[in-house]
């Protein structure tokens, strides 16, 4: 029983781990950019949420919240991209990376100053409501948590799979030149993938504070994420999700049976291996590029 309550709970928290993951996948496939301040966009739009929905700060109603606080996102990561990403289109990747990082301080400030940095928890209709199996309890957190992930990977999957933006986006992520001279909008549908990713963060924010307490710090979540995005694939939205359900079942087992602060160290432990073994992540996705 306790094990299966393990799992459970590591289930959940692998949710969280794979759908900011599925930020970084996302502007990969678009760009093979990697935006490090993805965690950080998921903080900021737990953030988002509370102020719209606590009832001591706006106090609409949560379902009413919280696709506002998508919505405002969107925006951020479209203009995120408007703003700074598209300055520096051209230039070699490591500029991505170092702008990203800091534009995760920035955001991190912008929370911290208007929120402040004492936890803060966002009210939900179904905060403390627990089932019971025998000795197991699976609370309804984790049960949304769950069911919520694995709608988002597959609309996502089926949106790159299957619409035009998604085949758009991935021929641009193979050679944005040849996409712009065969008339796809490669600026505007990097713009789209930002703002998208910014939805993503924010669904997997508003997961996160449903379990606990948030504050400026969560952000930083976004590095196991990264872990979770290299073990499963770069380029793979399923991958994505096994890795952080990876990291997410491993993590508390670590925790109970192995010594020691193993599982701080469990999900950069496993990325090692995978990188050793199988440097294009579990589900790689290796293709011939079109020039």
């Amino acid at each position: 029983m306790e094990l299966l309550q393990l799992l459970f709970g590591g289930i959940a928290n692998g949710c969280i781990y794979g759908l900011v993951a599925l930020g970084f996948v996302l502007i990969y496939k678009a760009s093979e950019g990697v935006n490090f301040a993805q965690g950080d966009m998921m903080m900021l739009g737990a953030f988002i949420a509370l102020g719209f929905g606590n009832a001591d700060q706006m106090g609409w109603a949560f379902f009413l919240a919280v696709p506002a606080a998508m919505a405002c996102m969107f925006g951020v990561g479209w203009g995120i991209e408007r703003v700074f990403v598209r300055r520096i289109f051209g230039q070699p990747q490591f500029a991505l990376v170092i702008l990203t990082i800091a534009l995760g301080f920035v955001l991190r400030f912008v929370a911290g100053s208007i929120w402040g940095y004492t936890p803060l928890v966002l009210e939900t209709p179904f905060s403390g409501v627990n089932f019971y199996f025998g000795s197991v309890v699976l609370g309804a957190a984790d049960l949304v948590t769950i069911l919520v992930t694995a709608i988002l990977t597959l609309l996502l999957w089926a949106f790159f799979a299957y619409t035009r933006i998604g085949l758009a986006a991935q021929a641009a992520s193979q050679n944005q030149m040849a996409a712009y001279i065969v008339g796809v909008p490669v600026m505007r549908l990097n713009g789209f993938i930002w703002g998208l990713s910014g939805v993503v963060a924010t669904v997997a924010g508003v997961l996160y504070a449903t379990k606990g307490a948030i504050d400026p710090n969560i952000g930083l979540l976004g590095i196991k994420a990264f872990a979770a995005a290299v073990i499963g694939g770069m380029g793979s939205l399923p991958g994505a999700l096994l890795g952080g359900l990876l990291i997410g079942i491993v993590e508390p087992l670590a925790g109970r049976y192995a010594p020691g602060e193993f599982a701080q160290m469990s999900p950069y432990i496993i990325m090692l291996v995978v990188l050793v073994t199988r440097p294009g992540g579990l589900f790689s996705q290796i293709q011939m590029k079109k020039v």
